[in-house]
């Protein structure tokens, strides 16, 4: 292992998803979120971590908690990014997880479709993302008009493509829609 070389990686990844997301989030009719994304990754907590699980072609935090576990960077992350439902979920609460408002949850969906093409590279399709969603394992935490949201504007990525989707006016339409007419 090259920690030198992992460092840089590890920086220039982060950094390339930083980007697309910001690109994303200006579409999004959210370009503060864009700005602020995932700053988190840059504190000791989370950076040194990632530079020790370094690949470039998935999250150094699915490699740690492989090798580990469980991701101390993930746990820091998780609690510090408002564009991850489990910032939002607590086990311990009788009630289901909150409707996560609009910006974060528009933030969420850049977060999804830059990581797709940040470890995708060449092999990007718009299909990834949508394919992804639908196998996580944890969308039961999450808010249920949340996850129609999301299924929906993934949905749209994969039939109508990334320009056409992740734009103000049509991501509003769809959070109206689904999470706040429902």
């Amino acid at each position: 292992m090259n920690l030198v070389k992992n460092f840089f990686g590890h920086l220039k990844t982060i950094s390339k998803h930083k980007f697309i997301v910001f690109k994303l989030s200006i579409k999004a009719g959210i370009p503060l979120r864009g700005l602020v994304h995932d700053l988190s990754k840059f504190s000791p907590e989370e950076f040194f971590e990632s530079v020790k699980y370094y690949t470039g072609y998935k999250s150094p935090i699915v490699k740690c908690k492989e090798k580990k576990g469980y991701s101390r960077a993930w746990l820091h992350h998780k609690g510090r990014n408002k564009h991850h439902f489990e910032y939002w979920y607590d086990f311990n609460s009788p009630e289901n997880t909150p409707i996560i408002p609009y910006k974060y949850a528009a933030e969420m969906v850049c977060d999804t479709v830059a990581a797709a093409i940040t470890y995708h590279k060449k092999d990007f399709k718009e299909e990834n993302v949508y394919n992804y969603f639908v196998k996580r394992k944890d969308l039961e935490y999450i808010n249920p008009k949340i996850v129609i949201y999301l299924t929906k504007v993934y949905e749209e990525i994969k039939n109508k493509g990334i320009k056409s989707t992740i734009r103000k006016k049509n991501l509003k339409k769809l959070y109206k829609k689904y999470v706040l007419d429902n």
